[in-house]
């Protein structure tokens, strides 16, 4: 199909439906953000300690992981 030209005016309008639809996400994102920060706490030094035992025994793991799949590597080629 063929599309007539659009004038300047209609670039003009819809350039600033790009802008107001920029600007209403932009504002609906730092609305989600002040909510998830309101909702949000500083955990408890047992739940930090908690995390911090599983991210790293998560670290080491993929760690392993790795180490046996390069040393794999290493004795194939």
């Amino acid at each position: 199909m063929d599309q007539e030209p659009q004038t300047q005016q209609e670039n003009v309008r819809n350039e600033n439906g790009r802008v107001r639809a920029w600007i209403v996400w932009l504002s609906s994102y730092w609305t989600e953000c002040k909510r998830v920060l309101r909702v949000t706490k500083k955990p408890t030094g047992f739940e930090f300690k908690t995390i911090v035992k599983v991210s790293g025994l998560g670290m080491a793991i993929i760690g392993i992981i790795g180490f046996l799949l390069q040393f794999g590597k290493e004795m194939i080629f």
